[in-house]
């Protein structure tokens, strides 16, 4: 986790953090850190012993979550503004009872209120839930759910040690639908190891079969400390190649936009403005929200902190007293510029221009010509060609 410097035990903000707030959209995101297991890629805060000790287990920590909840209200109780967006994220958040999840929003609810069309999310694994299941999240006020389905291809799932078949995603997107979620993701990842180009064909036309509104597509990432990272290490897998990776991104957006889904952010594709996850836009606009959970991350007016790792001792913290908070950063305004920068030149709405500094002013006129951006009034646009080189415009832009 980065150092940072100490967070006031009491969670305590700036005024001025709180007051910039209260002109943003703000959001909840609720980190569920319990897996049935560990996927080989995986590097998130995750733990899969039902029993970590205290408010750290399975059966007690949406009470735990809960408090945390409070104390956001305590530390925000001048913040007069609804939650626009609630996001459950793991973790598999559908491993908790469906009463717990929605004890936990009723808690974001009641503290807080939400706003007449919020967006409340959660990512579930395709085994973990069923008709029912479905069916008590949606009475207890979710209207979103996001399946990860990865793959079609066995080979592809055992080589993710992921565990379930590959038509169980589909027909949990049935039974969310049948429930009467009007809006369903489904997550892929593309370039595993010994993933053909056919395979991820297959993948992508499986899953446009299900018929969701949206899809999210991640090119695989072989992170430090993960099994699939020892696996590379020990030259049992290769690692993912680059001009593989932007062949399946091609195709990915061939077929998605084919199927009537189009793209507004670089790895993500709805079918319709609405169906677009709007806690995610959130985060890359840099507007509010505040991390439930142990290692979950908040950003309030310029303000970004993160929780102790480890649910037992997040629990305690709770449970004493102070903030879980071990560390925060209050960020500067050039830190904040170069964070837009970073994330919204990868939406499709573009990036401001005026957020660029005189230097990377100077270099919009070359990716222009070297076909990598396109102005649409005030505001630079990936093409198709600099969506697949998005990293290199962003280093360009911040020279």
């Amino acid at each position: 986790m980065p150092e940072g410097e100490v967070a006031p035990q009491d969670g305590a903000l700036p005024d001025a953090a709180v007051r910039e707030a209260a002109d943003r959209p703000f959001g909840f995101y609720l980190h569920v850190p319990f897996c049935a297991s560990r996927c080989g890629y995986c590097d998130f805060n995750t733990y899969t012993a039902k029993e970590l000790g205290g408010g750290g287990s399975q059966a007690s920590y949406a009470e735990t979550a809960i408090g945390e909840v409070r104390l956001a209200r305590r530390v925000l109780a001048d913040l007069d503004r609804p939650v626009e967006t609630v996001f459950f994220g793991g973790g598999t958040p559908t491993l908790l009872p469906a009463a717990d999840l929605g004890a936990m929003l009723k808690a974001v609810r009641d503290e807080f209120g939400l706003a007449p069309n919020a967006e409340v999310s959660t990512e579930a694994n395709p085994e973990s839930v069923d008709p029912a299941y479905l069916e008590a999240l949606l009475e207890a006020g979710f209207t979103r759910v996001s399946f990860g389905m990865q793959s079609a291809s066995s080979h592809v799932l055992k080589i993710l040690d992921r565990h379930h078949t590959p038509g169980r995603a589909l027909q949990a997107v049935k039974e969310a639908t049948a429930a009467g979620f009007e809006h369903v993701n489904l997550d892929l990842i593309y370039g595993t190891p010994g993933e053909s180009l056919e395979d991820w064909r297959t993948s992508l036309e499986s899953a446009l079969s299900a018929d969701p509104d949206h899809v999210s597509a991640y090119a695989l990432i072989v992170e430090d400390g993960t099994q699939l990272a020892r696996r590379v290490r020990r030259g049992e897998l290769p690692m993912p190649d680059d001009d593989d990776l932007a062949d399946k991104y091609v195709l990915a957006d061939n077929l998605l936009s084919q199927a009537g889904l189009n793209w507004y952010e670089v790895s993500n594709w709805a079918r319709t403005e609405d169906a677009r996850c709007r806690h995610n836009e959130l985060y890359w606009r840099g507007d509010t929200w505040w991390g439930i959970g142990p290692g979950a991350h908040s950003h309030v007016g310029g303000v970004r902190w993160w929780n102790v790792k480890h649910p037992t001792a997040y629990a305690e913290r709770l449970a004493t007293g102070p903030s879980p908070a071990h560390a925060r950063e209050v960020l500067d305004d050039e830190t904040r510029r170069i964070e837009r920068v970073l994330l919204e030149v990868r939406l499709a709405a573009g990036l401001p221009l005026d957020v660029l500094d005189t230097p990377g002013r100077a270099a919009v006129d070359t990716l222009v010509i070297d076909g990598l951006i396109t102005l649409i009034g005030d505001r630079l646009v990936l093409t198709d060609r600099g969506r697949l080189l998005a990293d290199a415009v962003v280093r360009d832009l911040l020279p």
